[in-house]
């Protein structure tokens, strides 16, 4: 086995477009990293994808600041389709699986990404807002890049062979 599995199920696997796709899309995911006492430490965020990495931001201390400075390796989960079929047991589902290595970015590297950040989730705020916003908490806020070294995106198989219902937005 090399240093990351390969999907079992090949027949379900998406491109790697298609999970840049769902990345560039997706509003959030679970960041997995080494915990305390080497227990596993989820969390939900909201992230940005941009060049084959992630980037998010948090307190400059906490839980999830030092299972980073611990351990910089992470996994990362995206869910872009979760439509639950109950006469079939099931769900369709998209959802792509990153792993990684974080830093914490600094000066003009960090406020580019708030920056990027802040645009996804406000689009139609003025510039003004965006530096007065970054200038309230940036002393309080780290920026975090997770830099991707393998990613994998999974299908249902009840997405292969069927169309999307009527009134449903088409997947990616």
């Amino acid at each position: 086995m090399g240093l990351f599995r390969e999907m079992r199920r090949k027949n379900q696997q998406m491109s790697e477009a298609r999970c840049v796709a769902l990345l560039e899309q997706g509003t959030s995911g679970v960041l997995a990293l080494l915990g305390d006492e080497g227990y596993p430490y989820a969390l939900p965020i909201s992230y940005v994808y941009h060049d084959h990495a992630l980037y998010f931001h948090g307190a400059k201390s906490g839980h999830k600041m030092d299972a980073v400075k611990r351990c910089s390796k992470a996994s990362f989960c995206v869910v872009g389709q979760d439509r639950v079929i109950p006469e079939k047991y099931t769900t369709a589902y998209l959802s792509v699986i990153v792993f990684g290595q974080i830093r914490v970015l600094q000066g003009d590297e960090a406020r580019t990404v708030m920056e990027k950040l802040m645009l996804k989730y406000y689009p139609g705020d003025s510039e003004s807002n965006r530096e007065q916003e970054i200038l309230q908490s940036w002393a309080a806020t780290s920026v975090f890049a997770l830099s991707i070294e393998h990613m994998t995106g999974k299908m249902g198989k009840e997405l292969l062979s069927s169309p999307c219902k009527s009134g449903e937005t088409p997947v990616l």
